[in-house]
């Protein structure tokens, strides 16, 4: 794994062992892949399960009489769980930077979001900025955290990466148009459109353990769209915050978010890239993703 921790190398290297003598064929080889690609996305996951975690356990079992409250409950516990991930050393220096960059910029939106009512909190506590509970900030904290993590876990490597220049100019439009679609035309899917284009021919490479899964960029980030689509509707079921038409009760969220997040999942790729430049795959990924791999590429016959 690229620049692992030295958890991560001693879970590596305990790995190794036990899977040493694994068959490379057959159904049980690709049951040993499964398990490795699960337990890697778990453990990319771990800071936004950590906390989507506390969000539920708040909703379930906090007391509403509590001399702390739930939001500031949350805070803390957010703080606590990114002081643990640092302490145990399961974030790298550089990841905690672009982290960083993902809470500021996430806090900047939310401030503005909360204020023409696209969404709100409860009113209740002391840490806060205007409307907005700290820990929101740690909710995009987390997508950076997923988002730099998986690209070290899984080597990523990339075939006809768009120019890294014009990935910078399309996410910060993107960024822009999350705020000013407000008052002026929504361009969205303009956006959208730019995104296919400018990624339509990016191939990613994942190494799993033996193997490497060959996929369209285009679909990773689909994947991890629905992903946080999914983490938002459970965040919202627990209350962590409400959109207006969630008011009289929850409700799933509408699915026109998922574009919302498909274009967020732009701008989190161009600030890892600020952390891991995009790299092609090497001769043994390419090579072994064309041989045996899952493959989820167009044919390009077609």
């Amino acid at each position: 794994m690229r620049s692992s921790t030295p958890l991560e190398r001693r879970i590596d290297a305990v790995a190794q062992t036990l899977l040493r003598d694994a068959s490379a064929r057959g159904a049980r080889a690709g049951l040993v892949e499964f398990a490795v690609f699960v337990l890697k996305q778990a453990w990319a996951c771990v800071f936004g399960a950590a906390l989507l975690a506390v969000i539920v356990a708040a909703r379930l079992w906090y007391p509403d009489d509590a001399v702390l409250a739930r939001n500031d409950f949350l805070t803390v516990a957010a703080i606590v769980i990114q002081i643990v991930m640092l302490a145990a050393r399961l974030e790298t220096g550089r990841e905690l930077w672009v982290i960083v960059l993902f809470h500021l910029t996430g806090t900047a939106m939310e401030l503005f979001k909360t204020d023409v009512g696209s969404w709100a909190y409860a009113a209740d506590g002391v840490l806060r900025i205007g409307a907005v509970p700290l820990f929101s900030g740690f909710m995009y904290a987390a997508v950076g955290s997923y988002m730099v993590r998986v690209y070290r876990l899984f080597d990523l490597g990339f075939t006809r990466y768009p120019r890294r220049w014009l990935t910078v100019i399309v996410a910060a439009a993107i960024y822009v148009n999350f705020f000013t679609h407000h008052f002026w035309i929504d361009l969205r899917w303009v956006l959208l459109a730019a995104v296919v284009l400018l990624w339509l021919r990016t191939t990613m490479y994942a190494r799993i353990w033996r193997r490497v899964l060959r996929m369209p960029q285009l679909a990773a980030f689909a994947g991890v769209a629905l992903f946080i689509y999914l983490a938002e509707n459970i965040g919202t079921w627990a209350g962590a915050w409400s959109y207006p038409d969630q008011v009289d009760g929850w409700h799933p969220v509408a699915l026109s978010k998922l574009v919302s997040w498909f274009l967020l999942m732009i701008i989190s790729v161009v600030l890892v890239t600020l952390v891991y430049p995009p790299r092609p795959p090497t001769a043994d990924e390419a090579d072994t993703g064309s041989r045996d791999e899952i493959r989820m590429e167009p044919d390009a016959s077609s």
